[in-house]
C-alpha cells in the first residue's frame, strides 16, 4: 500500500482527493452557515409542564368572565417561553443531523473520489508506463519497441511520439554502426591477410634468396601503406564526425584550386572556376572533403574524361561543385554512395568507399549539406553548400602549403 501511495499514480489520487475533501469542507461550512443564519424559530402549541394551569390559560381565550390581567400575563409568558425553548431545540437538532450527514457524505465520497482519481490517474499514465517498458527494452539492447499511441494529440501523445523518433534514429545508427564495424574489420583484414601469406610463403621455403625476400618485403610495406591509409581515413571521419570548434575564415576557392593543381590527372582533364567562397571552417578538413571530391572524380572515370570542379557565391551561402564524366550510376544507388565503406558493384579501384562518406560528415561538422545527382549520361555530380562567411577583420586562411 505505501509503494502504490509513493508512486505518481498514487500521488495523484493523493492530491485528487485532498483536493475533493478541501472543496467539501469548504461546501459543507458554507451550507451549515446559510442553514443557520436562515432557519428561525417557529411559534408552535407546546404543553406547558403544569397541566391544570395549562388548562386554565386556554380557558381564558374562550371565557366571558373578565380576566385578571395578572393572571394573563402569566399565562402569555409561560406558553411563549414553552414554545421558543422548544423551537430552539428543533432548530439544534436539525443543524445537528445535517452536519452530521454532510460528514458521513463527504468522507465517503473522499473515499470514492480516491478510487476515481487512482482509475484516471492510471488511464492518463498509461503511456508513461509502456514508455518505461519501451526504455528498458532499448537499455537491455531491443531498439525495435514502438508506442505507437494513439488518441488526442497532448502532451503525452507528442512525448511518445518524440520517443518513437528517437528509437527509430537509435537504431538507425546501431545498424550502421555494426554495419561500419564489420566493413572496417574485413578492410583491415585483408591486408593482414596478405601480410601473413606473404611471410608464409617466404618462411616456407628451405633456402630463400634474396630477390625473394626482397618482393615479399615490398608487398608487406605495400599492405602496410594500404593499412595505414585506412586507418588514417577512419580516424579522420572519425574527427569530421562532431561540431568544428576551431573555425576559421577559409578561401574555399583557393582551396579547391590547391587540391586541383595536385590531383593526379591519369589523363583526364580538370576544369576549375572559384570564386573567393570565404567559409568559416577547418581548413584541413575542408582540404580533405574538396580532395575527396576530386579524387573520387578522378578515380570512376573514363581514360579521355573529364572533371569540373566550380566554387560560387550563391546568396548567403558558398556552393562547390564536382562534376566528372564516368560511367552512369543507378539513380536509386547516389544516397547510399555517402555510407562507409559504400561502393557500387561495377565500379573498381583502390578506395576504401569512404571518400564520400567523410565528405558528408565534413560537411555536416560545418553546417553544411551534400547532395549529389547522377546525370542520364553517366557520372555523377555532388553538391555541397556551406554559409558564407561575412566581413572578417582577419585574413582567409587560404589553400595550405603543399
Amino acid at each position: 500500500m505505501i509503494r502504490a501511495l509513493s508512486t505518481a499514480r498514487g500521488r495523484l489520487a493523493l492530491v485528487f482527493m485532498g483536493l475533493f475533501a478541501a472543496s467539501g469542507l469548504v461546501l459543507l461550512a458554507m451550507t451549515y452557515a446559510l442553514v443557520a443564519a436562515n432557519v428561525k424559530a417557529v411559534d408552535l402549541n407546546t404543553p406547558a409542564n403544569d397541566a391544570q394551569f395549562r388548562k386554565t390559560c386556554e380557558g381564558l381565550a374562550t371565557g366571558s368572565t373578565p380576566v385578571d390581567a395578572n393572571l394573563k400575563l402569566k399565562c402569555a409568558t409561560l406558553l411563549s417561553h414553552n414554545s421558543q425553548a422548544l423551537a430552539a431545540a428543533q432548530r439544534a437538532n436539525m443543524l445537528e443531523s445535517l452536519a452530521l450527514a454532510a460528514v458521513i457524505a463527504l468522507v465517503v465520497l473522499t473515499a470514492v473520489s480516491g478510487v476515481v482519481g487512482w482509475l484516471v490517474a492510471g488511464r492518463i499514465l498509461r503511456p508513461v508506463s509502456r514508455i518505461t517498458a519501451a526504455a528498458r527494452a532499448a537499455g537491455d539492447g531491443d531498439l525495435s519497441a514502438r508506442l505507437a499511441l494513439t488518441g488526442p494529440r497532448d502532451e503525452l501523445r507528442e512525448l511518445a511520439d518524440t520517443f518513437d523518433d528517437m528509437l527509430d534514429r537509435l537504431q538507425a545508427a546501431f545498424v550502421a554502426q555494426q554495419r561500419f564495424i564489420a566493413n572496417a574489420s574485413h578492410e583491415l583484414r585483408t591486408p593482414l591477410t596478405v601480410i601473413r601469406t606473404t611471410v608464409d610463403v617466404a618462411l616456407a621455403k628451405p633456402s630463400p634468396s634474396a630477390a625473394e625476400f626482397r618482393r615479399a618485403g615490398d608487398e608487406i610495406r605495400a599492405e602496410t601503406d594500404r593499412a595505414g591509409e585506412l586507418i588514417d581515413a577512419l580516424l579522420t571521419l572519425t574527427r569530421s564526425e562532431g561540431i568544428v570548434v576551431d573555425s576559421r575564415p577559409v578561401a574555399l576557392g583557393d582551396l579547391a584550386r590547391d587540391v586541383a593543381e595536385r590531383a593526379h590527372r591519369g589523363g583526364v582533364r580538370i576544369e576549375v572556376a572559384t570564386d573567393e567562397g570565404v567559409v568559416l571552417g577547418d581548413a584541413a578538413l575542408l582540404e580533405r572533403l574538396i580532395g575527396n571530391l576530386v579524387e573520387n572524380a578522378l578515380l570512376y572515370n573514363r581514360p579521355d574524361g573529364e572533371v569540373t570542379v566550380t566554387v560560387t557565391e550563391e546568396g548567403e551561402e558558398v556552393v562547390l561543385r564536382v562534376t566528372n564524366t564516368g560511367p552512369p550510376v543507378p539513380a536509386e544507388e547516389v544516397d547510399r554512395l555517402f555510407e562507409p565503406f559504400a561502393r557500387l558493384n561495377d565500379r573498381t579501384g583502390d578506395g576504401f568507399g569512404l571518400g564520400l562518406s567523410i565528405v558528408r560528415s565534413v560537411a555536416l561538422a560545418h553546417g553544411g549539406t551534400v547532395t549529389a545527382v547522377a546525370p542520364a549520361s553517366g557520372g555523377l555530380e555532388v553538391t555541397v553548400r556551406f554559409a558564407r562567411a561575412g566581413a572578417q577583420a582577419e585574413e582567409p586562411a587560404g589553400a595550405p602549403v603543399p
